[in-house]
């Protein structure tokens, strides 16, 4: 038997499997990340999240993180909460303010009281060869031709690049269909995750997001943050925000342009479990 020690996390809903890759060996490929992240024959997630020793002296730990088809991705805000409460509850550290590495850049998630997490989640890249998005002007609002169709959004990179539309009811809203359609795109060479947003009041939305690799999750933290950053350059907003999504709320706050972005949230685990790698990976086609 080879067997693997995991974690069940969530924060709102959108749920994880952590593992410790610092007192255990593990090697992520797409087809065991699949294979595990399958609600039917491995354990079931939207995201795999992977604790490492730092590469860099300025961090604590090395955060990684695989969306559910195997492709891993460079900053996942739910999955930071998570990480977070993670990496103390299971005694890697007594700190409760972190410095993280990820592929995208150092994050600073901080534990506060009742379960809360607040991440600092960096500075939003507004350019668009920087999101990537492929566009010849810098406009907060870009019309994008989908199906011989015009759909205006904002394109921000929280780490991970965001397409963010409004829309006057989110339930109403083609999540699915049009979500998989933006997403990939060939405006967004690295794919999109994609959000719907309504907005109630200038300190409050309702956002749901289809996630590249993952289709539509209860919560998406990268998406809050691009949604309040959309929101505030389109002058709809004023943060801090109380965003609401499926799986619960979040807060956001923002001071504006070259300034980072703070989430605050919860984050939950939900039971420990051991599974035997030694068994066939193969998923049915």
């Amino acid at each position: 038997m080879n067997p693997l020690h995991f974690t069940k996390m969530h924060g709102l809903g959108n749920d994880f499997v952590v593992i410790d890759a610092i007192r255990q060996r593990f090697t992520p490929s797409p087809q065991l990340v699949r294979w595990l992240a399958d609600r039917h024959f491995g354990i079931g997630c939207d995201q795999l999240l992977l604790v490492e020793p730092p590469t860099r002296p300025d961090a604590d730990f090395r955060y990684r993180i695989f969306n559910a088809d195997g492709g891993e991705v460079a900053q996942c805000g739910n999955g930071a909460r998570c990480f977070a409460r993670f990496v103390v509850e299971k005694g890697l550290t007594a700190k409760r303010r972190l410095r993280v590495e990820t592929a995208s850049g150092v994050i600073e998630p901080e534990l506060r009281d009742e379960g809360e997490v607040a991440v600092d989640m960096g500075v939003p890249l507004l350019e668009p060869a920087r999101i990537p998005f492929v566009s010849d002007t810098d406009a907060v609002v870009q019309a994008l031709a989908v199906d011989g169709a015009q759909v205006e959004l904002t394109a921000v990179s929280m780490g991970n690049p965001h397409a963010v539309l409004l829309v006057e009811d989110v339930e109403r809203a083609p999540v699915a269909e049009l979500g998989a359609k933006l997403e990939r795109h060939p405006r967004f060479p690295e794919r999109v995750n994609v959000g719907f947003m309504q907005v109630l009041a200038p300190d409050a939305i309702r956002l749901r997001v289809f996630e590249r690799g993952a289709g539509e999750t209860l919560a998406c933290g990268t998406g809050a943050c691009a949604a309040v950053v959309a929101g505030t350059l389109r002058g709809l907003l004023r943060p801090p925000v109380t965003v609401h999504t499926r799986g619960g709320r979040l807060r956001i706050e923002w001071g504006g342009p070259g300034q980072p972005v703070i989430m605050i949230g919860p984050a939950r685990t939900v039971f420990e479990g051991v599974i035997d790698l030694d068994q066939p990976w193969e998923l049915p086609r």
